[in-house]
């Protein structure tokens, strides 16, 4: 495949990469390398967050030590290069690298992009320079592989749940100790019971469920009630999508997320920051907004539920997946570039990861670390990611079906204007198995 079929290839996905990305700074580190490195024993990373994040920092010592420590006397070398808001930035780099083919050996990409990258011959498969694959989660070896073989290594995991204020629950006569568990989580009905006397004891919209964001994060977080309701968005092949997608249990999880909106206790046009400010005591987000509310509003008393479940099946599911590693196929040193990827997903350097960026880890080694030290917000998100997590489907033409699926959901909420659910699936799921092909 050549370099301009590579790069109308990435293209198509490039807008979607990383919806759950956890709000890096814009600001530019010191460009530190340009494409493949030409020492021969120099090894250049791209990476798609600022050198001062918290990321940045991380990866900082952790470079410092890869290059003090390897025995192959290899020197990696980073360039910084934020997202913007849109996903510009990292992404236009890349693009224009794969025009020029100067990719760098290293680069990082969303976990679900993994499939349109490794189609388009952007990265090669990591299997004969990892060793150590076996105490990383499920979701992690799922979202990275790709014809049966491991394309990419996420070196964090990321997990949603449902902040509940305790102040304002506590207030509206909500018994805490009453609330759901990972291992004995709500169903779908005794959630809308909690959600009724929200509303009830504040007479408005009591739960911001994220409808405005029309990005991944729709797909992301919304899959898992699919899943939960026994729906699939494709066959396990990923060729078909009609009688998956518009099946019974599917339309019956987009029926919940309907009335969520029907029954006025969310809302489509959810008041800007409503949960940190006290206005709305429910609020469905990622394990980034516990680092925001210590930081910015630690008056803020706040705890995590599990996703509610399908009163018909009872199972509990949760969505998945983060940026990871790749190695490129234009790299000259595939055995250096492996050295240096195993180092950055040891246990260590993902415990120092997930700890100094407050984000879920990719080890099971590392949760169970974890859990000993984080508080019970963060246990929460460990407990069901490691117990519950799913990744996202693995598909060539992944960023298309996203957009279906989030138009869905958006659709979907807009309850007087789509009212056949079922008719509103048929569609999607036609619209869904054309992009497949």
């Amino acid at each position: 495949m050549n370099r301009m079929s590579k790069y109308f290839m990435l293209m198509s996905s490039a807008a979607l990469l990383a919806a759950c990305g956890n709000g890096e700074s814009d600001s530019s580190g010191e460009n530190s390398g340009n494409g493949g490195s030409a020492s021969s024993d120099e090894v250049t990373v791209w990476v798609q967050y600022s050198e001062e994040s918290a990321e940045g920092q991380v990866m900082v010592e952790s470079i410092e030590e890869f290059n003090e420590t390897n025995e192959e006397g290899i020197t990696a070398v980073v360039e910084y290069i934020p997202r913007s808001g849109s996903g510009g930035g990292y992404e236009d780099k890349i693009n224009a690298a794969l025009t020029t083919d100067s990719l760098p050996d290293v680069i990082t990409l969303d976990g679900p992009n993994t499939a349109a990258y490794a189609n388009s011959q952007i990265i090669q498969p990591l299997d004969e320079y990892i060793s150590s694959t076996d105490d990383l989660l499920p979701s992690i070896i799922e979202q990275g592989t790709f014809n049966d073989e491991l394309y990419s290594i996420g070196y964090s995991e990321s997990g949603v749940g449902f902040f509940y204020n305790r102040t304002m629950l506590e207030e509206a006569g909500v018994d805490l100790d009453t609330l759901p568990t990972v291992d004995d989580p709500w169903t779908w009905d005794e959630f809308n019971g909690l959600l009724d006397t929200l509303a009830s004891n504040y007479d408005g919209p009591v739960l911001d469920m994220g409808f405005d964001d029309q990005s991944e994060w729709l797909l992301y977080a919304f899959s898992p009630f699919v899943w939960s309701a026994g729906g699939e968005i494709t066959n396990e092949e990923g060729t078909e999508a009609v009688g998956y997608f518009d099946s019974e249990e599917t339309v019956s999880a987009f029926d919940f997320i309907q009335s969520l909106v029907e029954e006025g206790y969310s809302t489509i046009t959810p008041v800007e920051k409503g949960f940190h400010t006290g206005e709305y005591p429910l609020y469905m987000s990622g394990s980034w907004t516990m680092q925001e509310l210590d930081n910015e509003y630690e008056d803020i008393d706040y705890g995590i539920m599990p996703y509610p479940v399908s009163p018909n099946t009872n199972e509990l599911f949760s969505p998945t997946g983060s940026w990871a590693y790749g190695m490129t196929t234009s790299t000259e040193k595939p055995e250096e570039a492996g050295v240096l990827i195993e180092f950055l997903t040891s246990e260590q350097e993902l415990y120092d990861m997930s700890m100094g960026n407050s984000v879920l880890p990719a080890r099971q080694s590392v949760a169970d670390r974890m859990l000993e030290e984080v508080e019970e917000p963060m246990q929460v998100l460990i407990e069901q990611n490691s117990k519950t997590g799913r990744a996202r489907p693995t598909l060539i033409n992944y960023p298309q079906v996203s957009r279906t699926f989030q138009e869905t959901v958006t659709e979907s909420t807009y309850y007087e204007q789509n009212p056949d659910l079922n008719s509103l699936l048929e569609t999607k799921a036609q619209e869904i198995e054309s992009n497949l092909e």
